[in-house]
């Protein structure tokens, strides 16, 4: 079996680790691993898609993954790959995001794998015992000032300008490594690669207040060919949750993923073999236009995120432009499907007694009169919901209804209409 480091590595997944040697040293130990994810949002987004994939990936190989929800660091705000200062999120609102996370994270990794089963934990479960001056005395002491100006993360906010709490983020992150290791025995911390300095601060306290060495991996930052980070579209974040970002939204987003990048983000997000994937090297290589390969990391990722069936009524929604059959879906994801096309509304009643198929297609103003309609017909170049109409008679009733309420007109290959019936 290969060994943890070794498949990361193969992935191109590995940023820096703190010991060139972990390959040897996790043959012979498997300690607990963790990775932590504050509660900033209501939910996680793509880019965070890659610490998960990260602890799912050392379960499977025999490890016991930990997820952190910083309940407690979440009121600081991590400084880290930040030009500016974090606007502070009321308590109400990050127990809202705890849970919400909490509940998000769950869904992915294995909760009942014996000794390998997750575990989630809350830092502020352990923060909110602490009192202020102890903590400075017990834990600060150990920190340099010095050491902590050097750090990345602060240096690059000491000209913009970085306040003492914000400065502070890096004690508590390292607190959390040391909770885990004395509570847990937690001997691994994984995070970006922007998370570098926060992991070797919790290794050194370690080392100092109990003599032993733990570990540290972070992952690159995943950005495009074209230099945007990964995970981010021109309305923003892709988000993990599906009523912030939906499922068919996800999808597309995937399956635009450029051909640069496409077997990087296979490698990364996916549990596909690296054979399996070589194979689809070859495809986009013969066959580009097919995008073979990006309809397979929009499945496996859909699926992942949202299940199969969301991945199915995806992947079905997605054919609908290119000529896919169109039933079943929601009002929803018809909208979703079609945002930037004409809308006509009319009553149900007009549907339910049936509605000229020339009507309907001056309601929606595909055409500017019936005999435009009917020679649109007879040249084959309406459709109903992407079925041909062949009968300038056709009426259309409620079982033409693609959803609970529209029916989508098409005129020629790619000019489309819906129709709302209410």
């Amino acid at each position: 079996m290969t060994s943890i480091i070794t498949e990361l590595t193969s992935r191109d997944l590995i940023f820096q680790v703190t010991n060139q040697d972990l390959d040897r040293i996790f043959l012979s130990d498997k300690p607990p691993v963790y990775g932590g994810f504050d509660p900033t949002s209501s939910s996680l987004h793509l880019g965070s898609l890659l610490p998960i994939l990260g602890l799912m990936r050392f379960q499977k190989a025999g490890f016991k993954p930990i997820i952190l929800v910083g309940g407690a660091t979440g009121m600081i705000g991590d400084p880290s790959g930040k030009s500016a200062e974090r606007v502070l999120l009321g308590e109400e609102e990050i127990v809202a995001n705890v849970v919400a996370l909490e509940a998000q994270l769950r869904k992915f990794l294995d909760f009942d794998k014996g000794s390998c089963s997750a575990l989630v934990v809350d830092n502020s479960s352990w923060f909110n015992q602490i009192l202020f001056v102890d903590f400075l005395r017990d834990i600060g002491k150990h920190f340099s000032i010095g050491a902590m100006l050097a750090k990345e993360s602060v240096k690059t906010r000491l000209e913009t300008g970085i306040s003492f709490t914000e400065f502070s983020y890096t004690l508590l992150q390292a607190y959390d490594f040391l909770y885990l290791y004395d509570n847990y025995k937690c001997k691994i911390q994984l995070g970006g690669q922007d998370q570098w300095g926060n992991i070797t601060a919790g290794i050194e306290l370690i080392r100092r207040l109990r003599g032993q060495e733990v570990f540290g991996v972070t992952f690159p930052l995943i950005t495009t060919a074209s230099g945007k980070k990964f995970g981010k579209s021109e309305a923003g974040n892709i988000w993990l949750d599906g009523a912030l970002t939906a499922p068919y939204q996800l999808y597309q987003y995937l399956i635009n993923v450029s051909d640069q990048d496409i077997i990087t983000s296979l490698k990364n997000f996916t549990f596909l073999s690296l054979e399996e994937i070589g194979n689809y090297a070859e495809k986009i290589k013969n066959k580009p236009e097919e995008r073979e390969a990006q309809k397979l990391l929009a499945w496996e990722v859909t699926s992942l995120v949202h299940g199969k069936e969301a991945a199915l009524m995806a992947q079905k929604a997605s054919g609908v432009l290119f000529g896919g059959e169109i039933s079943g879906f929601t009002d929803k994801l018809l909208e979703e499907i079609f945002s930037d096309v004409p809308k006509a509304k009319l009553l149900f009643p007009a549907l339910a007694g049936g509605l000229d198929i020339l009507e309907a297609l001056l309601s929606c103003q595909s055409v500017s009169s019936k005999g435009e309609a009917r020679r649109l017909i007879s040249q084959g170049g309406v459709y109903v919901n992407n079925q041909r109409v062949s009968d300038q008679a056709r009426k259309l009733t409620p079982q033409d209804l693609a959803s609970e309420h529209f029916i989508v007109i098409r005129t020629g290959k790619k000019k489309f209409f819906i129709l709302g019936f209410e």
